[in-house]
C-alpha cells in the first residue's frame, strides 16, 4: 500500500478555484509518486472562508457548510481520475442545526464514506460550537481495512483499540495544531498508538497561516508514517516524515505483512499479549 500525506499550506485565496488549483497540485504529485491512497489534513478546507464577503471580511465557520457540494465533487472527480483513494481530510458540514467535523474517504470508483470526528477539543466546543460524531467506521479497500480518526481522536487509546478489533491496519490521522504543544500530543500519541495495536499510523497537519481566520491564524505541522517498534520496521517507527511546517508530500510504502508477521512473532507482541482476563476485550465487545 502505497501512501502519500499532504503538508497542506494555507494562505488566503480569492476564489474556489484557487482552492481547487491547490489541490490538484497535490493530487498530481500523488499521482507521480504512483500513490494509493493521499491524506489531506484536519480542517484544510477552511481556507475558503479567507475568500471573504462582500465587505471583504472572512467567512464565519457556519459558512464553510455551503462549500460542501463544490468540495464532494472536486475530490470525487480527483479519486476517479487518478485511481486513487483520497481521505479529503476534514471539512464542516451543518446538519440539523450542528456543525460536525468530517473526514471523507472518496474511492475511485466513485463512493463516497464519511468519519466524523468523535471527540471535540475544548476550543472547538466553545469556539465554534462543533458537535462530536456517534460512530466509528472501519472501510473497506482493494488494499486492506482502514480506519480515520481525525486529530484529538488519536488521543484516545480506546478507540484505536476498537479500530484494531474491527480488523484496521492503518489508522489515517488528518490534524490541525496550532503550536508545538499541540503537535507533540498529536505526534506521540500516534506513536503509542502504533505500539499498542502494531498499526500503521498516517498523519499530516495544516502549515502556514490564515491571517483574516479566527483561530487559524497559526499551524504547526509534519506528516508522518509511523510504524510498531519492532526489527522489520525503520528505527524510531519511522517510515517517513516531512520538514516541520514546510509545504510539501511525503510518500512511503506499507506492507501489511510485516504486520501481521510481527503480531505474531515479534520482539513484543503488544495486541496478542493483552489481559483481556482484567480488561476490556474489545473484539468480544464488536
Amino acid at each position: 500500500m502505497r501512501v502519500s500525506a499532504v503538508q497542506y499550506h494555507l494562505h488566503t485565496i480569492k476564489s474556489f478555484e484557487d482552492f481547487a488549483n491547490q489541490c490538484e497540485h497535490y493530487i498530481k504529485t500523488a499521482q507521480e509518486f504512483s500513490s494509493e491512497f493521499v491524506l489531506f489534513p484536519e480542517f484544510f478546507t477552511t481556507q475558503l472562508l479567507s475568500i471573504g464577503n462582500e465587505q471583504g471580511k472572512a467567512l464565519s465557520i457556519e459558512e464553510l457548510s455551503n462549500f460542501t457540494e463544490v468540495y464532494i465533487n472536486l475530490f470525487k472527480k480527483f479519486a476517479q481520475d487518478t485511481g486513487m483513494h483520497i481521505i479529503g481530510g476534514t471539512h464542516v458540514i451543518k446538519r440539523n442545526g450542528r456543525l460536525y467535523n468530517i473526514a471523507h474517504l472518496f474511492y475511485p470508483d466513485g463512493r463516497i464514506r464519511e468519519q466524523a470526528k468523535l471527540h471535540i477539543t475544548p476550543t472547538e466546543v466553545k469556539e465554534w460550537k462543533m458537535a462530536a460524531g456517534d460512530s466509528l467506521e472501519v472501510f473497506e479497500t482493494e488494499k486492506g481495512k482502514i480506519a480515520i480518526l481525525t486529530c484529538y481522536d488519536i488521543e484516545f487509546p480506546e478507540i484505536v483499540r476498537i479500530a484494531k478489533a474491527k480488523g484496521a491496519d492503518v489508522i489515517f490521522c488528518p490534524s490541525c495544531t496550532d503550536d508545538r504543544h499541540g503537535f507533540h500530543r498529536v505526534r506521540y500519541t500516534c506513536h503509542a498508538r502504533a505500539i499498542e495495536n502494531q498499526v500503521y499510523v498516517v498523519v499530516t497537519g495544516t502549515v502556514g497561516s490564515l491571517p483574516t481566520v479566527d483561530f487559524m491564524r497559526a499551524n504547526f505541522g509534519q506528516a508522518a508514517v509511523i510504524t510498531p517498534n519492532d526489527i522489520p520496521f525503520p528505527p524510531k517507527g519511522l517510515m517517513a516524515e516531512g520538514e516541520i511546517n514546510q509545504d510539501m508530500v511525503i510518500t512511503a510504502d506499507l506492507d501489511l505483512n510485516l504486520l501481521y508477521k510481527v503480531r505474531q512473532k515479534g520482539a513484543v507482541t503488544t495486541w496478542r499479549d493483552r489481559r483481556v482476563d482484567l480488561y476490556v476485550d474489545w473484539e468480544k465487545l464488536i
